[in-house]
């Protein structure tokens, strides 16, 4: 067992400076206390911690009640956040570049490229009309949401010779394409 310090002197064997409070606390809110000038009664005698309190500010050591937090290594959190901002970023620009030669980018004369045999989803494709993979030719493209035989008859009435209809419906834009052998 130890025995606590006498009163009076610094437990830690170091001396407070002549202005400086060692345990990093402030007088009472309109009290200063001067060097030299008697302690006011009932309180704790300047230098000395609060009996039962472990000591608090730069004095206390790591770890312990009272002392001053550990600051995180902040650049790691935020390195990670950045690095998943940009992989997002690079998600949405991969996303919408792909699908800028879709059927939702098709316009009238251009050709298109079936990618899959799911008659339910086709995956068209935009391609140059001269390359080899050009299956399709877009006669006419009519923007709402029909029924497959309501797309037909618009077909029918808006592009002369046409022999597939393509619809697409959800989303923001519903069509059908109206579309030839190229």
């Amino acid at each position: 067992m130890t025995t606590p310090p006498p009163q009076g002197q610094n437990p830690y064997g170091q001396q407070p400076a002549q202005d400086q409070n060692p345990y990093g606390q402030q007088p009472a809110p309109g009290q200063p206390q001067a060097p030299g000038q008697p302690q006011a009664p009932g309180q704790p005698q300047q230098g000395v911690p609060p009996q039962g309190f472990p000591p608090q500010g730069p004095y206390a050591a790591p770890g312990m009640p009272g002392a001053a937090p550990e600051q995180p290594v902040k650049n790691k959190k935020n390195i990670l956040r950045i690095a998943g901002a940009v992989i997002v970023l690079a998600v949405i620009a991969g996303s919408w570049w792909a699908s800028q030669d879709d059927a939702k980018a098709a316009a009238v004369g251009d050709c298109m490229h079936r990618g899959s045999d799911d008659d339910n989803n086709p995956d068209l494709e935009v391609v140059e009309c001269g390359s080899d993979k050009a299956e399709y030719k877009v006669l006419a493209k009519i923007e709402g949401k029909f029924t497959s035989i309501v797309a037909q008859s618009k077909c029918e009435a808006e592009a002369e010779g046409f022999k597939y209809a393509y619809t697409e419906t959800g989303g923001s834009k519903s069509f059908v394409l109206c579309l030839d052998d190229a």
